[in-house]
């Protein structure tokens, strides 16, 4: 659940910005864990933009979440360069090394691209992953 007082303030300090809708939803996502409901009608409200609009962002995204998930997250790049480097053969470890208790999510591109495979923990990044320091990630979680 967002704190409307808070939401507020994270709206006024990106308002000035030119196209502030995704910042503002990034911000919302990183504090409250989630874009709920009652915040897209708060953001559309202070944008002056409808709240499908705004929803339509929000679903499009796979960065925003409708509800916060309490397990930690692992996101493992899964784009062309980490593929030919060989992130697929350490999905299967990774995720029986994750179970329900950590959110493996899949991200196209860490921007370590000549050291993938590459992960990313909060704002930690993590390159030349093979199967036994990614499942050594995973369980540090």
């Amino acid at each position: 659940m967002t704190d409307p007082a808070r939401l507020a303030e994270i709206i006024a300090d990106h308002a000035h910005r030119e196209g502030p809708l995704l910042p503002i939803l990034h911000a919302c996502q990183h504090a409250f864990g989630c874009v709920d409901a009652a915040a897209e009608a708060q953001i559309a409200k202070a944008l002056n933009l409808s709240r499908a609009e705004v929803h339509g962002v929000v679903s499009f995204y796979h960065d925003f979440t409708p509800a916060p998930d309490p397990r930690p997250a692992v996101e493992l790049c899964r784009a062309e360069a980490c593929q030919a480097r060989g992130v697929e053969a350490l999905i299967a470890a990774a995720q029986g090394a994750a179970g329900s208790r950590v959110n493996l999510k899949t991200v196209y591109c860490l921007g370590l691209c000549s050291v993938g495979p590459a992960a990313r923990v909060g704002d930690a990044l993590h390159a030349r992953l093979d199967e036994a320091a990614l499942v050594a990630l995973v369980n540090a979680q």
